[in-house]
């Protein structure tokens, strides 16, 4: 398995938990913090505390995220040193041989 499969597979799985905790949150005060009780701020371990939980946790994932796709692109760049493209050294076209008229088959009609 490649360094960069690894990269895809962490990203996709980092992507996906991204994905559960902003739809968890409701940007109206729903979601999983009114889902367990009043809306007091007082409360300790109640919906506050959910609240600051679910955004740290969004702010840690994306960052988290875009980390993993700036590690996945080096793993690409530096696996392409190895093999350079021959388009990009300039000698992409092959030496053309010259050829004759006398060495082509003849079709018959």
């Amino acid at each position: 398995m490649s360094t960069f499969s690894i990269f895809l597979t962490l990203i996709v799985i980092v992507a996906f938990l991204l994905i559960v905790v902003v739809m968890v949150q409701n940007p109206k005060g729903g979601g999983l913090s009114s889902s367990f009780g009043g809306g007091g701020s007082q409360q300790v371990g109640g919906v506050k505390q959910t609240s600051d939980f679910l955004d740290k946790s969004t702010w840690a994932l994306a960052t988290l995220l875009l980390v993993l796709i700036l590690l996945a692109n080096s793993s690409i760049i530096g696996s392409k040193n190895v093999g350079e493209s021959k388009l990009l050294d300039g000698n992409s076209a092959p030496p053309i041989e010259n050829t004759n008229s006398t060495d082509l088959p003849e079709v018959n009609k």
